[in-house]
């Protein structure tokens, strides 16, 4: 017998609830959020569809298209929240501050945020944007955990050594607070694994339900 893990059901149940442009139109704070967040055309959206088996996130070949709080409701208590996508340069400047400063109030003063998933491309890791994410997190003692996202556009020896290399810079920088994985959405491959994360954020770790092998 094994354990099924119980964020898999409320994920494929997951529905979207509320955009907001501002932290006062956000839902109430209460419950658990995990918030998914990455660097335009990180594979945010892609990653978020792919944990949910749905179409929740818009994907586009247009980068910064995720320009609101996007909350998805798992159930009475939990969230999953996408974050807009930063580091377009075809955003316009004013909006650039807007999604910034609303950003900061909603990752500052959030009780309800459990974790940060960030999303990182395995071909670009570590930008500047994913540097100030690490540091806010650390700083701030919230939980992260990065996906290397579009593994599959690497051989499997090259995102292995990526993850490794990428680890270790964490590791040195920012001590061992930060977890690391591979993720491909087309693949499916990582999928466990962020799961088994999601799982112990929002406190369903002890909560599974025995399935036949």
């Amino acid at each position: 017998m094994q354990l099924k893990n119980p964020i898999l059901g409320l994920c494929q149940q997951s529905t979207f609830m509320l955009s907001a442009a501002k932290v006062d139109q956000c839902p109430d704070d209460a419950g658990f959020e995990v918030a998914f967040a990455g660097r335009s055309n990180a594979g945010k959206s892609s990653a978020l569809n792919t944990l949910t088996h749905a179409s929740l996130a818009r994907t586009s070949k247009t980068p910064g298209r995720t320009q609101l709080l996007n909350f998805f409701k798992l159930d009475d208590d939990r969230r999953l929240v996408d974050l807009p996508g930063y580091g377009y340069a075809k955003v316009p400047i004013p909006l650039k501050l807007h999604w910034q400063r609303h950003l900061e109030a909603y990752l500052g003063g959030r009780e309800s945020l459990k974790g940060l998933i960030l999303m990182m491309d395995i071909r670009h890791p570590m930008t500047d944007f994913d540097l100030l994410m690490l540091d806010w997190a650390v700083a701030s003692g919230m939980p992260m955990h990065i996906l290397l996202t579009k593994a599959d556009k690497l051989t499997y020896g090259a995102a292995k050594n990526t993850l490794l290399k990428v680890q270790a810079d964490i590791r040195k920088g920012w001590g061992d607070a930060v977890t690391i994985q591979l993720f491909s959405a087309p693949k499916r491959l990582g999928l466990e694994d962020a799961y088994t994360v999601l799982a112990g954020w929002m406190e369903l770790a002890d909560k599974g339900s025995e399935v036949a092998e």
